[in-house]
């Protein structure tokens, strides 16, 4: 799987962006994704997820009600859509796909369940 990032950008707190991300090599529409994002000196972390079959979505605590995870089986391409932006949303974020698949959301927030990623897009929250 072949995963392409866009999106980023320079916006101030308060507004919008929504990224996407591209995928080809591997039937889309089977295929549980997510999105992480790393901010400078910290690690990496789970932002959302979209499971395959079934379109379940999980997200993390600082991001629910603001940001929502969706994706558009015939165009290969999950979207995040950011709202409300705060300053530290500011990160590189990165689109990813498991190979494998759980009836458990908690095994989507590891980065360790994903097995290809995209290259990140920077996103850059001003105050």
């Amino acid at each position: 799987v072949q995963l392409q990032a866009s999106g980023g950008g320079l916006v101030q707190a308060g507004g919008s962006l929504r990224l996407s991300c591209a995928a080809s090599g591997r039937t889309f529409s089977n295929i549980d994704m997510g999105w992480f994002r790393q901010a400078p000196g910290k690690e990496r972390e789970f932002v959302a997820a979209s499971r395959g079959i079934g379109e379940s979505t999980v997200y993390a605590d600082s991001v629910q009600g603001r940001f929502t995870i969706s994706r558009d089986n015939a165009k290969n391409t999950l979207y995040l859509q950011m709202n409300s932006l705060k300053p530290e949303d500011t990160a590189v974020y990165y689109c990813a796909a498991s190979a494998a698949a759980s009836y458990s959301l908690t095994y989507y927030r590891r980065t360790t369940s994903y097995d290809y990623w995209g290259q990140g897009t920077q996103v850059t929250v001003s105050s």
